[in-house]
């Protein structure tokens, strides 16, 4: 105390203090620690992206394309992917590389030559609009999203149309770069009548974006696994019992693009012998026609037994909308028996034989007469058999996801089974029913009140995660004999209790990860009905539940963030503008200058004295 006593009365104490301010501050820009006192943990990295980040041996370079002029709420956004990516430079020690720029600077040199020389050419805007619309197209296909917004300045009552571009690229090495949606994949909404009322006016933009946020270290974190993971896993598509090729049908065309992009897809005929699980990490049954025979089980359930995964996406009953829009009538819904009751109620779930309805649930496009110039007259019209399904848990899989879109689900029960845990990854909302088979499918299946006080069931499932070590479904029945030839078949003996804990995700629908096909447009995603602008969350979540099952890496930790939103109250904020920017600008000036009279008067009252 006495030494700063000291140097407070010397004559230049004034540049000895400037000295040390600088001093203190260049040694600062070394030193880089964080306290996050958010109660959820806004600013902090899980351990698993820590772990992912400090082992990586090579550059990664990570473009964002959040620049430039922005609306509000996407300036929220760019600063959260500033933060988190600002985070995973440090903890890489510099090895993650980041860029913020528009997506012109993409430009090739030859482009920007050619810009520039026609920049007083009379042709300008058309050159300028043919290069970015090229440049568009070549970041359209690498998986860059676009955004058309419209800003209403309201001092000018003006409207500008803005092309934001939500994404971003992460490069590694020579390989091909990923490409990040950095939009949530969940839309939130307001209340609204979900009979009458178009759910996209009632988007709670706020609360969507604050999703995104949420999600952002998983995004990054995820491409980056993924770009730099020195194992690709193997998922087989399995045929054999009705499934189409993922080739040769264009309803699955969304399915194979998405698992050829992020693993080894291969095609697997049951028929033709057993699965072994030491080269193949997942199985992916998609909507079987036929019936599985003792054998089909048998080669699956040993696959099982010896640490494979396996996504059954069955259709328990026979229901299609071509039926309906073909035949300009009802029709009836049936079981297919597909002869997979057995196994799967060993593994610990039933699919029963019925469809499910909510109130909750899409609208479908349907011919009402026809205009005066002779055209059909369409109408959307709420169709159950549609319904939303979300999850209402916690569950890695499917937290922060938009809702999935089914076409006619059915319900999943899970029973006992000793050893398996059950997870629900996606249920109905809370106005639903079960119609059991067979039943007459018509487009009128809500005709009076009556009808719709049978929607009294709430979150009855329709996808279900099994884990744990499974017990064979042919324990106890097969012969030494019988065991011996399957033993030679595949290689690997019998076993009646896996060894391993394995995992297995049933989902009562098929469809939900088939696709649409139109006349025009040819296969449309995953989740997005004709003539609708607007895709569901069903690529996110297949891949997600692939991802589950054969990643190790323990990113999905980061999916379970969630951010709290404190929004301000804006009739307050508009109110009380005045006060608070006097405080928060006027005040600190106010405080530094009481500081430095208060400072010279004790100065100037000592030395008096």
């Amino acid at each position: 105390m006495n030494g700063l006593t000291k140097i407070l009365q010397h004559k230049y104490w004034w540049i000895v203090i400037i000295i040390l301010f600088i001093s203190i501050t260049y040694l600062s820009a070394f030193l880089n620690y964080r306290i996050d006192l958010t109660a959820e943990k806004r600013f902090s990295l899980t351990d698993a992206t820590k772990e992912l980040l400090k082992g990586l041996d090579s550059t990664v370079t990570i473009k964002v394309f959040l620049a430039g002029d922005l609306p509000s709420d996407y300036k929220k956004l760019r600063i959260a992917a500033e933060d988190i990516l600002d985070e995973f430079r440090d903890v890489s020690g510099n090895t993650v590389k980041v860029i913020f720029e528009k997506a012109e600077d993409e430009l090739t040199d030859s482009a920007k030559i050619v810009l520039k020389d026609s920049i007083n050419s009379k042709n300008y805007e058309y050159i300028k609009d043919s290069i970015h619309s090229e440049l568009y197209d070549s970041l359209s296909r690498l998986g860059v999203v676009f955004e058309q917004t419209e800003i209403i300045a309201t001092s000018k009552d003006k409207s500008t149309n803005l092309l934001i571009i939500p994404s971003a690229l992460v490069y590694y090495r020579n390989m091909k770069p990923l490409a990040i949606d950095l939009r949530s994949s969940r839309t939130i909404y307001k209340n609204y009548n979900i009979i009458n009322d178009n759910p996209q006016e009632f988007t709670d933009k706020e609360a969507t974006l604050n999703a995104a946020e949420a999600l952002l270290e998983f995004k990054f974190a995820n491409a980056i696994d993924k770009l730099t993971r020195k194992y690709i896993p193997v998922v087989a598509y399995t045929i054999g019992n009705g499934e189409t090729m993922p080739i040769a049908d264009l309803r699955i065309n969304d399915l194979g693009e998405s698992l050829q992009n992020e693993y080894r897809l291969a095609i697997f005929d049951l028929s033709q012998g057993y699965p072994d699980a030491k080269q193949i990490d997942a199985l992916i049954i998609v909507k079987p026609t036929k019936a599985f025979s003792e054998e089909d089980k048998l080669k699956l359930d040993q696959y099982v037994m010896h640490g494979g995964k396996v996504i059954w996406f069955i259709d328990k009953l026979y229901a299609e909308l071509d039926s309906l829009m073909r035949s300009k009538s009802d029709f009836i819904a049936f079981d297919r028996n597909l002869n997979l009751d057995d196994i799967l109620f060993r593994y610990g779930v039933r699919i029963n034989s019925d469809l499910l309805q909510d109130l909750n649930c899409a609208k479908i496009p349907i011919v009402f007469g026809k205009n005066p110039d002779g055209s059909p007259r369409m109408q959307r019209i709420p169709w159950p058999y549609y319904p939303f399904l979300s999850s209402n848990n916690n569950n890695p899989v499917s937290k922060n996801l938009d809702r999935v879109l089914p076409v006619f689900p059915s319900s999943i029960d899970t029973v006992k089974a000793p050893g398996i845990e059950k997870t629900i990854l996606l249920a109905t909302d809370t106005n639903s029913r079960k119609i059991s088979s067979p039943t007459l499918v018509t487009l009128n299946s809500v005709s009076d009140d009556a009808d719709f006080l049978t929607f009294n069931k709430s979150y009855v499932p329709a996808a279900v995660l099994l884990e744990g070590k499974f017990t064979s479904l042919f324990a106890n029945r097969l012969t030494r004999e019988v065991q011996d030839s399957v033993a030679k078949a595949s290689g690997e003996a019998f076993i009646a209790k896996g060894e391993k804990i394995s995992k297995q995700i049933v989902v009562s629908d098929a469809d939900i990860v088939t696709n649409s096909v139109s006349p025009a447009q040819g296969p449309l995603p995953m989740g997005e009905l004709p003539l609708e602008n607007y895709r569901f969350a069903n690529r996110e979540f297949f891949l997600n539940c692939v991802d589950y099952l054969v990643s190790n890496n323990r990113l999905f930790e980061a999916r379970n963030k969630d951010f709290t939103l404190r929004l301000l109250d804006k009739k307050k904020v508009n109110d009380q503008r005045m006060k608070w920017q006097l405080i928060n600008i006027a005040g600190p000036i106010f405080v530094i200058i009481l500081f430095g009279v208060v400072y010279q008067w004790s100065r100037k009252k000592n030395y008096t004295a």
